[in-house]
């Protein structure tokens, strides 16, 4: 099996959701909602891409180094690279139904496993939740359940199961808090107060949990995020799918990773290669989320079309470092930019 083999058999499952072009920049895709595309024009799909395309990395081949090393530890998760599987759902209509939902997310959560990392999974109805998390719940725990900003009770049921599947942590993607389907079903998503925030890391904490809030996008809810407790966010625009007049996320990722002083600062957004997983370290992400290509890679081949696409991801994350001097994650930071 080949990474060939995997997108020629993922565009035949997903049957026409995705084209699985050379390069995924969300151009034929464009307003494609429900599918793979960003909501309306594109353009905060395509401002991922563009955004990091003007980043560029330092050639540096004077040096001594030899085989740099691409582990990490982020939320007290131990990993081999700082590369995570985003949470992603929606076979049926996002995806061309070529897997179930409950294949799917037993794809991906394995497969980032057996490559030696974590999957997030995602949330929505309940069978989306459900899959999600009986998959983390197979292997012990090891999956990031990320929760809808439900309003009401709603969240806190979840976030009580989350904890009894043996988690360690848990998630909210802020950024789905308008999305108009959510909105109009009998348990609603909404933005959060400062109070509402603090109430949900407080209990996340009191479970045992790690909490890690999805869709920062400005300096502003960076520090409110701190001061509410949350010990990680991840800069996003959700893939360009809620608002179409958003930056790239390499554009906002360094303001905000400069204003925090304890949080772990992740960020997603048209992360393709190992090289642009670099560029993002360098900008001040301490990991890095990768959504439409993992779906790809598990539409494909399953779990091993997902390990196979994340280490060839680890392996040209360590051919970047070498090529920078880079010898490990702590050692990257802006003077790898040219």
């Amino acid at each position: 099996m080949d990474m060939k083999t995997v997108r020629r058999q993922a565009r035949e499952r997903m049957n026409g959701a995705c084209r699985v072009c050379p390069q995924c920049n969300g151009k034929a895709c464009s307003g494609e909602l429900p599918g793979m595309g960003g909501i309306r024009s594109g353009a905060s799909f395509r401002a991922n891409i563009s955004a990091l395309e003007k980043v560029h990395l330092k050639l540096r081949l004077i040096h001594d180094l030899r085989e740099p090393e691409t582990a990490c530890e982020i939320l007290g998760l131990p990993l081999k690279m700082p590369i995570l599987i985003a949470p992603l759902a929606g076979t049926s209509f996002n995806m061309g139904n070529g897997l179930s939902e409950e294949r799917f997310a037993q794809a991906v959560t394995a497969g980032a496993r057996a490559a030696g990392t974590v999957s997030c999974t995602g949330d929505g109805t309940s069978e989306v939740f459900d899959n999600g998390l009986n998959a983390v719940q197979s292997l012990d725990g090891w999956g990031i359940p990320i929760i809808k900003p439900w309003a009401g009770e709603a969240f806190f049921e979840r976030l009580e199961r989350v904890a009894r599947a043996g988690c360690r942590v848990v998630g909210m993607d802020l950024d789905t808090a308008a999305i108009t389907a959510l909105a109009k079903s009998k348990r609603p998503v909404s933005p959060k107060s400062r109070e509402e925030l603090a109430e949900i890391v407080q209990k996340s904490h009191a479970l045992g949990l790690k909490f890690m809030l999805k869709g920062v996008l400005s300096v502003e809810d960076a520090l409110a995020a701190e001061a509410c407790g949350c010990d990680a966010l991840v800069v996003s625009n959700h893939g360009g799918r809620v608002l179409e007049a958003l930056p790239g996320t390499a554009d906002a990722l360094p303001d905000i990773a400069r204003s925090v002083r304890r949080m772990a600062v992740l960020v997603d957004g048209g992360v393709r290669s190992g090289a642009d997983v670099l560029k993002m370290l360098a900008l001040g992400a301490r990991a890095v989320l990768i959504g439409r290509p993992a779906i790809i890679a598990a539409m494909g081949a399953e779990e091993e079309g997902v390990r196979l696409f994340l280490t060839r991801l680890q392996r040209q994350l360590m051919e970047s470092m070498l090529l920078t001097g880079c010898a490990s994650l702590r050692q990257a930071g802006p003077h790898l930019l040219a």
